[in-house]
C-alpha cells in the first residue's frame, strides 16, 4: 500500500472516531467528560498532521502522526483505569474522599463536582468502554502511521 493511502486511512480513521465522538455527544445526548476532551485532541492534531504529510516528504510528519495516535491511546487507557478504580482520575473529573471534611467543605465539594464524572462508564460494548475502543482502534491506527513512517 502507498504511503498515501496510508497516510488517509490513518487520518481518516482519527476523523471517524473524532465524528463517532461528536455523534454520540450531539445525537446520543452523552455529554463528555474531562478526560474524554483529553482523548479528542490527539485526534484532531492526526488528522492535521495528515493534511501536512500527504503533501509534505519524508518521515516528520507520518512521525507527528503516529505520535498523535500514541498519545490518544495512551489517554484512552488512563481513562479505562480511572472508570474500572485502578487509579485516581483529576480531581476535578472523579469523586473523592470525604473523611474529616466539615459540612461546609462538603457541601463545597459536591457544589463544584462535574456534571459528568470520569470515573463512571457511561456506555460500552463487548465490555470495553468508548475509552477503551478509542485506545484499542488509537493502537491500530498508530500501527497504520508507522507504515507510512516506512512506506516514505
Amino acid at each position: 500500500m502507498s504511503r498515501r493511502s496510508l497516510i488517509l486511512i490513518a487520518a481518516g480513521g482519527s476523523a471517524a472516531l473524532l465524528l463517532g465522538a461528536l455523534g454520540f455527544q450531539y445525537l446520543g445526548g452523552m455529554a463528555p467528560c474531562k478526560l474524554c476532551f483529553w482523548q479528542r485532541y490527539p485526534h484532531v492534531a492526526a488528522i492535521a498532521l495528515g493534511a501536512i504529510a500527504m503533501i509534505a516528504p519524508g518521515r516528520f510528519w507520518p512521525f507527528m502522526g503516529m505520535l498523535a495516535a500514541l498519545t490518544t491511546a495512551a489517554l484512552g487507557v488512563y481513562h479505562t483505569g480511572v472508570e474500572k478504580g485502578w487509579w485516581e482520575g483529576p480531581t476535578t473529573c472523579t469523586s473523592s474522599g470525604t473523611e474529616g471534611l466539615t459540612a461546609d467543605e462538603l457541601f463545597d465539594q459536591i457544589m463544584a463536582a462535574p456534571v459528568i464524572r470520569c470515573d463512571e462508564i457511561a456506555w460500552e460494548l463487548l465490555g470495553l468502554s468508548m475509552a477503551s475502543w478509542n485506545a484499542v482502534m488509537a493502537l491500530i491506527l498508530a500501527g497504520i502511521w508507522y507504515k507510512a513512517i516506512r512506506a516514505s
